[in-house]
């Protein structure tokens, strides 16, 4: 199961749970959405940040046609 499918089950989870319970959501919902942006746009900006670069060259020498001194 993919990570935003489990975190939509796991909201919806304690969305539930919250609504029998008759309890409040901690935050306003506004203020929660725009924190959870932000942690998603966190995460995908440090991800590709931590990617390693690669060159055409490096490129290149992957396809199964590639004939470059490279690969071996």
């Amino acid at each position: 199961m993919s990570a935003g499918l489990l975190s939509l089950f796991a909201g919806v989870v304690i969305g539930l749970l919250y609504a029998l319970l008759k309890v409040r959501s901690p935050a306003p919902p506004a203020v929660a959405l725009v924190g959870l942006l932000g942690m998603l746009a966190g995460e995908h900006l440090t991800s590709e940040m931590l990617r390693p670069v690669q060159t055409a060259a490096q490129h290149n020498c992957q396809l199964p046609s590639a004939t470059c001194a490279e690969k071996r």
